[in-house]
């Protein structure tokens, strides 16, 4: 185990660089402020150093919002931004109290979108949850399908990838006129119920004919989780709380 200054007190910080990507990139991303005790309490549970990327959220950023709110990173949210975005701790249930025998085998949950779907940091063994991807990739679990997708990319280039601008592309199936104001009105621990669903052949033919509601995030995730249990036979496994 690396002691708290190990982590902090490091060579090359990623923060300055990951600063200057997120403020570069095309990407309307707002920067929570952090809780410093919270983020170094992470920094300790998750045993990693600031001179990663994840590292550097943890500890400088409350959060990241992306295009509005529609994708949320999770950080470390000072007192005031946790209505905006949950805590990384929060979402990855972590200790309280600092734990060496804790471990995120199955991943890291370190994103929602508000329509349900979650980025993960793959574990040390993802195949043993069903999950595709190598250990330290990150992976898609998207809520018009309900499974897993491998993005073929780490969590450093997954940053890079968000700053670029690229999630207009990426959701271009999955926003309709208007999503802007939508995605504005919520709070950091609701998501968009959409009826009828997103996996149906309703939604994917007239998106905009939907109908759409705030509802709590763990409902939301709840809901997708037992539709692919339902539908698929195959539990996803979790999901992050929120």
């Amino acid at each position: 185990m690396r002691e708290l200054n190990e982590l902090v007190d490091v060579e090359a910080p990623a923060w300055p660089e990951l600063r200057e990507i997120v403020g570069a990139g095309p990407a309307t991303i707002e920067v929570l402020p952090p809780d410093d005790g919270q983020a170094k309490a992470s920094l300790l549970q998750l045993q990693v150093t600031a001179r990663s990327y994840l590292g550097a959220v943890i500890l400088h950023c409350g959060g990241l919002l992306v295009d509005g709110g529609w994708l949320r990173v999770f950080g470390s949210p000072a007192d005031g931004a946790h209505s905006r975005v949950p805590s990384l701790a929060r979402v990855n249930r972590l200790p309280e109290a600092f734990d060496p025998a804790w471990r995120a085998d199955a991943g890291l949950v370190v994103a929602h979108d508000v329509l349900g779907g979650v980025f993960v940091l793959n574990g040390g063994a993802p195949a043993d949850h069903g999950r595709p991807g190598a250990p330290g990739e990150i992976i898609y679990f998207a809520p018009d399908s309900l499974r897993w997708e491998a993005l073929g990319v780490g969590h450093s280039a997954w940053m890079a990838w968000l700053a670029s601008g690229a999630l207009a592309e990426f959701y271009a199936d999955l926003r309709w006129p208007g999503w802007k104001a939508e995605v504005e009105a919520l709070n950091g621990d609701q998501g968009l119920s959409i009826v009828p669903p997103l996996w149906s052949e309703q939604a994917r033919r007239d998106l905009s004919a939907t109908s759409r509601r705030a509802v709590p995030m763990t409902e939301l995730l709840g809901v997708a989780r037992d539709s692919a249990v339902r539908f698929d036979a195959a539990d996803p496994g979790p999901l992050g709380a929120a």
